[in-house]
């Protein structure tokens, strides 16, 4: 009685076994981290720590908008203090220095404060006593310069003052908001200080995780070992499971935190304080927090990528 063929027979011997081997290796490697639709806590952890990132980054970029806009509104400005007790001669010593100060070349514009301004800019601190007359308030005029103001430009004003109104105080408008600006320095690098523990943070993250998995699938990575998978494919397989959880931990992540800066943004606007105003953000700062989940995502993936290689180097 006679055989029928088989349908391989035909086949070369090689071709057989590559069309048998290659499928089982494949389903064995796709078994490799079994799809689980972001149960583990992996995914969860980096979307708070991106959330972070995103309001440590916002803020610091915020602060940075604030300093270089107080320091370009008040590079030009210098204040002129003329103190003198008696409230007559005061007055007629701050019409002296106006006319001065409005002849002087690289002078744009020359306001003298009104009494009553002044008043009102010190009784939330000295009370009744701002308006009693008991202490003696300096007349205030506020020059604005045609460039920022030098300090030979602080020394010339103060010169041709001297003949007229001697004692007459001269200061950069500038120089009063250093310590402003030293702190808000010192914000910005705590924000960058944050922003590097962060990322820290998540790099650890998806070590632990990504070392507990390939421990978790050791006796299965043996098993596609010897079914002839190489390194590269099996990290592959591990990537595309942290490459799904990392982009759905960042996009809630980014999420979150966008929501918690647009809410700040809101408190800070309905402040209606020309310092706070210029915080805002334009595209250039929009594009920073945009890329910030991505960096996340490439942190993640590096990390895992290192982590997995050394994990299958150990096991050979």
């Amino acid at each position: 009685m006679n055989t029928p063929p088989s349908p391989l027979s035909d086949a070369p011997e090689t071709d057989s076994a590559a069309d048998v081997v290659a499928p089982a290796r494949n389903r064995a490697a796709a078994r490799l981290l079994p799809a689980t639709r972001f149960a583990g806590p992996i995914p969860w952890v980096i979307a708070i720590l991106i959330a972070l990132v995103v309001i440590a980054a916002a803020g610091g970029l915020a602060l940075k908008n604030l300093a270089t806009s107080a320091s370009a509104d008040l590079s030009a400005a210098v204040t002129v203090q003329v103190i003198e007790p008696n409230p007559d001669l005061r007055a007629a010593r701050g019409a002296d220095a106006v006319r001065v100060l409005t002849a002087l070349d690289g002078v744009r514009a020359v306001r003298l404060v009104p009494e009553a301004e002044l008043v009102a800019l010190l009784e939330p601190w000295l009370g009744e006593g701002a308006a009693s007359g008991d202490v003696p308030i300096p007349a205030l005029i506020d020059v604005e310069m045609s460039r920022s103001a030098a300090p030979d430009d602080i020394a010339r004003i103060a010169a041709a003052l001297e003949q007229t109104v001697p004692g007459a105080r001269v200061d950069a408008q500038s120089d009063w908001l250093q310590p402003v600006y030293r702190a808000l320095s010192a914000l910005q690098w705590l924000a960058l200080g944050l922003i590097a523990l962060v990322a820290l943070a998540t790099a650890a993250a998806v070590w632990l995780a990504a070392r507990n998995a390939f421990a978790g699938a050791r006796d299965t990575v043996e098993i596609i070992h010897l079914l002839g998978a190489t390194d590269r494919q099996i990290s592959a397989v591990f990537l595309r499971t942290v490459l799904r959880e990392a982009a759905f931990g960042a996009v809630v992540g980014a999420g979150l935190g966008v929501a918690a800066v647009l809410l700040l943004g809101q408190q800070f606007a309905a402040l209606d304080s020309g310092l706070t105003s210029g915080g805002g953000f334009g595209l250039a700062e929009w594009l920073v927090i945009a890329a910030v989940p991505l960096a996340g995502v490439l942190i993640a993936l590096l990390t895992a990528r290192i982590t997995i290689a050394l994990a299958l180097k150990d096991m050979l």
